[in-house]
């Protein structure tokens, strides 16, 4: 994560600060696991079906958290909390404004967005493998790739990091395009076009059109990797910006 201020922080999500961390306190990493909180961490309070991170906001303080995002204010022996009014859009917003700040600095940057039916995962750690014998690269833990896996992961692209491996995944129509705001992506490769979640979608064109959400998020002079042997793919290459297309198969 580029270091930031909690009153930076408080704009780039929108919410509203309470308490004081200090005009010198810098936020340099970002959690919504408690136990993963510590000194610099901006800890984010999720609702879900089984645990409320809300509960847990005092617990960071204790851990030297700097900063927690919450949906309403909580008892924090003293933690500032930006209140927002839904903490993982504001996860989201937090970390499209970590990849403009690291876009901002000087040194190559390069987010690879990758997406398809089958085999995201392991294409992504062979190109994380390869990539990061050329420089500083992030890529996600498994298949960390949802609307809350995929901000976690870019919140993990520092000042140095060379390139991102963003692995965007979906369930429904719509999903990778919202990924897309968050880290659009300098290079974007679909793999396959297949029935995984097809009872979500419905049929095998609406997947492939959620798929191709991915090669529409490209910044614009982007570059579209496609494969040539499966039609609903190939299909994807007018979407490209400028016809850019590399095609494998």
């Amino acid at each position: 994560m580029v270091p930031m201020s909690v009153e930076e922080i408080a704009k780039a999500v929108d919410g509203r600060l309470i308490g004081d961390a200090g005009s010198e306190s810098r936020a340099t990493n970002t959690v919504s696991d408690s136990r993963q909180a510590g000194p610099g961490s901006v800890f984010v309070a999720i609702r879900g079906e089984r645990v409320d991170g809300h509960d847990f906001v005092a617990k960071t303080a204790g851990q030297g958290a700097t900063v927690a995002i919450v949906d309403h204010e909580v008892k924090s022996d003293g933690l500032p909390q930006i209140v927002v009014k839904d903490t993982v859009d504001a996860l989201g917003e937090l970390a499209r404004y970590n990849i403009v700040r690291r876009r901002e600095l000087d040194g190559d940057f390069d987010i690879i967005g990758l997406t398809g039916s089958v085999g995201k995962t392991t294409t992504k750690d062979l190109m994380a493998a390869l990539l990061s014998t050329l420089g500083p690269t992030v890529a996600p833990v498994g298949s960390f790739n949802n609307e809350i896996g995929l901000p976690l992961t870019a919140l993990k692209v520092g000042r140095d990091t060379r390139f991102f491996v963003a692995e965007m995944g979906a369930s429904h129509v719509g999903e990778i395009t919202r990924l897309t705001t968050i880290a659009p992506p300098d290079i974007a490769v679909v793999l396959k076009v297949g029935c995984a979640h097809l009872g979500e979608f419905g049929s095998v064109e609406r997947i492939a059109q959620a798929k191709s959400e991915i090669v529409q998020g490209l910044v614009p002079d982007g570059l579209a990797v496609l494969n040539a042997d499966d039609a609903h793919v190939a299909a994807m290459a007018p979407l490209a910006p400028q016809g850019h297309v590399f095609w494998f198969g």
